[in-house]
């Protein structure tokens, strides 16, 4: 995301950089060229040289968190765009928090895996009053995206509601596709006949995905794409969103459950293929294929 704004994004100056692991923020703004970074030890030293402050965290906590240090710096008049994922309600929340200190804000969680986000096409969800959205919208089709959906002049809870349920396709998907591919092996068809069908009726990320665990990615990678302890997070969210509304989503229970045995199997390193491995076990196979 970085990498495309500032190649793309017809900045002025260069961008300020502030990561936690300050040695993460000083190798981006190395590859990106010489003057086109600055790094930053704080996040108010980072506010108070900005205009427009991009956050993308991990967990609610790890936002609030920022947010709460943000708003030490001279935030007033300046406009604050998430793009974590985390529960509309804490989004909601966020929103007032910084409204109360004279600034604005927009929600815009994205969806797309890193590869998509450093081709410059995720797709950018933005909720919030429709002014301060249109402010963000230069940095998001043709340089961070590829499309937008625009929820201008609604909640800003609307933005992360949708990627919350839109997360629990992506579980859903890896869930089917672990089950099927299990079964194939299993019932003598083969991993790679199942494949064939994938890539030829469902192109995209289901054939991704399907190449992930035949392939043995899923267990092999040395960092996760989509790490187990986030997919959880963003499964109990979304568990919690449908029982305040009286949903029931038993497909992401299931999924769910699968994704703790990850965890106990494979730690930090899991990854939501990881599932797969699962799946296997409980057929009486091996975790890794």
């Amino acid at each position: 995301m970085v990498k495309n704004l500032v190649e793309k994004g017809n900045l002025s100056n260069p961008i300020i950089l502030f990561n936690r692991t300050t040695s993460r923020a000083e190798q981006l703004a190395s590859s990106l060229g010489s003057g086109k970074a600055k790094v930053v030890s704080s996040i108010e030293e980072a506010v108070n040289a900005s205009d427009i402050i991009f956050t993308c965290v991990g967990d609610d906590k790890a936002i609030e968190e920022t947010i709460n240090s943000a708003l030490k710096g001279n935030a007033k008049g300046k406009l604050f765009v998430d793009c974590s994922t985390v529960h509309p309600d804490t989004t909601d929340k966020l929103a007032k928090t910084i409204n109360d200190q004279g600034a604005e804000f927009v929600a815009c969680p994205v969806f797309g895996a890193p590869a998509m986000a450093d081709a410059g096409q995720l797709v950018c969800v933005l909720a919030g009053p429709a002014e301060a959205v249109d402010k963000v919208k230069p940095y998001t089709t043709g340089v961070m995206g590829r499309a937008n959906i625009d929820y201008s002049g609604e909640p800003h809870g609307s933005a992360t509601r949708l990627k919350i349920i839109g997360n629990t396709f992506i579980l859903n998907m890896v869930e089917t596709l672990s089950e099927g591919h299990t079964l194939a092996e299993k019932s003598g068809l083969g991993s790679d006949r199942l494949h064939q069908f994938i890539e030829t009726m469902f192109p995209g990320p289901y054939t991704a995905y399907s190449n992930r665990l035949r392939q043995g990615d899923y267990y092999k990678r040395e960092e996760p794409l989509f790490a187990v302890d986030l997919a959880r997070k963003d499964a109990g969210h979304a568990l919690a969103l449908a029982k305040t509304h009286g949903v029931r989503m038993k497909d992401v229970e299931v999924a769910d459950q699968h994704l703790a045995q990850v965890q106990k199997h494979m730690g930090t390193k899991g990854d939501i293929a990881g599932i797969y491995g699962a799946v296997r076990q409980e057929a009486d196979l091996k975790f890794e294929n």
